[in-house]
């Protein structure tokens, strides 16, 4: 990966832990006291709905700060080695919570007129997008075992032709 591509990178990613902090330091209260709001029968909804919301952002910040640990290892040639599975392994694990939050944000709004039947069919849509989402960085950890696989038997087959010669 080139120079201008971690810095572009790491640039968005400084911007994305930015806007994340702003909501929880922000939009995260203000929309508290929006949900003051509701009516006596949807009073219920405020807990869980601030409850997914910060969680949500937190799962976000999980993963950047794993993509974050993954660049350096780029940049430093190292991404080709177990200490990736890590912070690749605390991806998918928090993006399928991030599925699970979008799941339960389906579960607490659908019953109720809070809102309507099809906003919860569409949340939960979004919930198996997310799903899929993990499940393709799960693929990308396959990829990334196979690499590592191929680079540990290059390197024996490295100190097998260094001994011959």
């Amino acid at each position: 990966m080139g120079r201008l591509t971690v810095l572009a990178l790491r640039a968005v990613l400084v911007m994305l832990a930015a806007g994340t902090v702003f909501v929880q330091a922000v939009m995260v209260p203000l929309f508290a006291t929006d949900l003051e709001d509701l009516d006596a029968q949807d009073a219920h909804l405020r807990v869980p709905l601030l409850a997914v919301t910060v969680l949500g952002v937190v799962a976000v910040q999980v993963v950047l700060v794993c993509v974050w640990r993954l660049v350096t290892m780029v940049k430093r040639g190292t991404v080709f080695s177990h200490a990736a599975f890590r912070y690749v392994d605390v991806v998918i694990g928090a993006v399928v919570a991030a599925a699970l939050l979008v799941f339960t944000l389906g579960v607490v709004l659908a019953p109720g007129e809070a809102v309507p039947p099809g906003m919860v069919l569409l949340i939960g849509g979004a919930g198996v997008g997310v799903l899929g989402v993990a499940l393709i960085v799960l693929v990308l950890r396959m990829l990334l075992a196979q690499a590592v696989a191929r680079d540990v038997e290059a390197a024996h087959m490295q100190a097998e032709l260094d001994e011959v010669i």
